[in-house]
């Protein structure tokens, strides 16, 4: 079975809607209790409540999502998922009174609460977040009417995938062979790979591209309307930068991101070193951005999704048996979703917490990727596993920071268990050097500067600056020409690269992240690799932990301090290593 059992959430529709009935039931029950959440009846009341409505509505909006997610233009399924979100906004609407009303009973309280009542001790890290940010939460009034904007803080992301995803009609073109292809947000990457001719690559990044050139000045107005909805929250809350809101409630100190920055522009030599051998060897007279998806070495083996599965699952066999026991049953049938589909929202991804077994969305097309996206995404499932077998319920969903870590380690894993399996030709040696390669590429300087765009263009909306498509697109020119050291003006359409980018719509100040957890995976795996004396307990702790404590003090606890620049210098040394051996087998007889 290569398909989603969503029947393993909710049987039939009845039941999906007989749940949200019950959780729009809650509602009264949240109202009800203004004015008495300094009481412990009324407090104890309050987290009881929470606990049942977090368990109700992991469970709707992944049912809901999740179909959606299958067929984007099937209008049913977003009304469904709608119906979950308008519950969410009810409840924000309902509940908006609860923190100001805690906060203004005291510290004292809820400490001596939770020391009585240790079977709350769940909600008691939630509390000490909320203290902590006593200062950006408003009182009881405005927060009430904050919330009924709440669903406008949405807009952009949903606006986003209207037009990208639900109304896109995607274009055909014919290639220098006669062949003509559909491109698409799953295809065109493939299609770039196999692409020999300059000519069929360039047609088919245009096809792609084209549709955010029609729509350039929607896309822009939508990305416009999500740094507003930020620079509005900013001011309302009475944070200092749009960075520091987006950063403050887990406690991320700002030298991780700047460090971050500073670190990528110190290594970008590398980067621009890489993309000058690859145009070197691949005889091109410029290297384009789309050219990045060129096999250095060439190979048509195509992988089923079970010789994908195996590749993993042998790549663990070195781990302790409940690691691989549970890389064995994030997978199980029913759990994943394998092959593309017409509507089917595009990437990949893993979900799951809230006590509901972690599910799996892939794109499958039997690419050597797509093999390293199968041990990605269970990373992010086994993470999820050990996170909900050790910590409570509210205390299990672990943060964006710390996501990506899991889920890289198993790559570095998988790239080693390749590259050891037996003796290689030079073509495969190549093939893997450039796979690792690609990744510290993609995962940490091309992450890195969006993440810098994105701090760029939140600095503009401050500012009062102009926010349209001409001005977003000027930033990403400046910004591709200080890390790849290429005009992308050059390229018909490619300044237009942030209107393809989804998270800068439906998550802001997000993609950073894959950076320092990629970051921090490499350091950890480093240390497992060697045989480092409880390295791999350590790494363990950091998946059992959730989100029983702030992100970077956590990964901290795990070895790997993201406030030092040296950090992420072993992340472009390591890249620097790679790059003297693939220029080696590249130009054997010297440059």
């Amino acid at each position: 079975m290569d398909k989603w059992n969503l029947g393993l959430l909710y049987k039939d529709e009845e039941a999906f809607e007989n749940d949200l009935e019950k959780a729009k039931g809650l509602l009264p029950e949240f109202a009800a209790l203004k004015g008495k959440l300094n009481t412990e009846a009324g407090f104890g009341k309050y987290l009881d409540l929470n606990r049942e409505v977090e368990l109700l509505v992991n469970r709707l909006y992944m049912f809901a999502g999740h179909r959606s997610d299958l067929n984007k233009k099937d209008v049913k399924n977003a009304e469904a998922e709608a119906k979950v979100v308008n519950f969410l906004n009810d409840l924000n609407s309902a509940s908006s009174f609860a923190e100001p009303e805690i906060l203004s009973g005291g510290k004292q309280f809820v400490d001596g609460f939770f020391k009585s009542h240790p079977d709350y001790g769940e909600f008691d890290f939630a509390f000490e977040k909320l203290f902590r940010g006593q200062k950006h939460v408003l009182d009881a009034r405005s927060e009430g009417l904050l919330s009924y904007y709440a669903p406008l803080n949405d807009a952009s992301g949903n606006l986003y995938s209207t037009l990208s995803i639900a109304d896109a009609v995607p274009n055909k073109v014919t290639l220098s062979t006669g062949e003509e292809v559909t491109v698409t947000q799953s295809s065109w990457v493939p299609l770039l790979s196999k692409a020999a001719d300059p000519s069929d690559r360039k047609a088919i990044f245009e096809a792609l591209y084209k549709n955010y050139d029609a729509s350039k000045n929607t896309y822009g107005e939508i990305y416009a309307t999500g740094l507003k909805a930020q620079l509005a929250n900013m001011k309302a809350r009475g944070y200092q930068s749009i960075l520091e809101s987006h950063l403050f409630n887990n406690d991320i100190p700002a030298k991780v991101y700047t460090t971050l920055i500073e670190a990528a522009h110190e290594g970008s030599g590398q980067l621009k070193r890489y993309y000058e051998m690859r145009r070197k060897y691949l005889g091109l007279e410029k290297h384009r951005s789309y050219d990045r998806f060129l096999e250095l070495a060439k190979s048509d083996r195509k992988y089923t999704y079970e010789e994908a599965k195996e590749m993993f699952f042998n790549s663990l066999g070195h781990f302790p048996e409940d690691f691989r026991n549970k890389a064995r049953e994030v997978l199980k049938e029913g759990y994943v979703d394998v092959y593309p589909g017409e509507g089917k929202k595009s990437g990949a991804y893993s979900s799951g917490g809230g006590n509901i077994h972690p599910f799996i969305l892939l794109n499958f097309s039997g690419t050597l990727d797509d093999c390293f996206t199968v041990a990605h995404e269970s990373g992010h499932s086994i993470h999820t596993l050990y996170s909900m077998e050790a910590q409570p319920l509210m205390k299990s969903n672990y943060t964006i920071f710390v996501a990506e870590i899991a889920s890289t380690f198993n790559e570095h894993n998988l790239l080693d268990y390749l590259l050891a399996g037996g003796k290689l030709t030079r073509e495969e040696q190549i093939m893997l050097l450039q796979k690792e390669i690609d990744e510290i590429c993609g995962t940490f300087f091309r992450q890195t500067l969006f993440g810098e765009y994105e701090l760029i263009m939140a600095k503009k909306a401050e500012a009062g600056e102009p926010l349209n498509y001409a001005v977003m697109s000027d930033v990403m020119v400046d910004l591709y020409r200080n890390y790849y050291g290429i005009d992308i003006r050059e390229e018909v359409y490619k300044p237009l690269v942030w209107a393809y980018i989804p998270h800068l719509f439906y998550t802001p100040f997000y993609v950073y992240q894959y950076a320092t957890s990629f970051t921090a995976s490499m350091l950890l795996y480093s240390r497992v690799k060697s045989e480092e004396p409880g390295a791999f307990d350590r790494y363990l702790g950091l998946l059992r932990a959730g989100g029983s404590d702030y992100p970077v003090n956590e990964v901290k606890a795990a070895g790997v301090d993201l406030t030092d620049v040296g950090s992420y210098r072993a992340v472009t040394s390591r890249m620097k290593e790679l790059l003297d051996k693939l220029e080696t087998l590249l130009f054997p007889e010297g440059k």
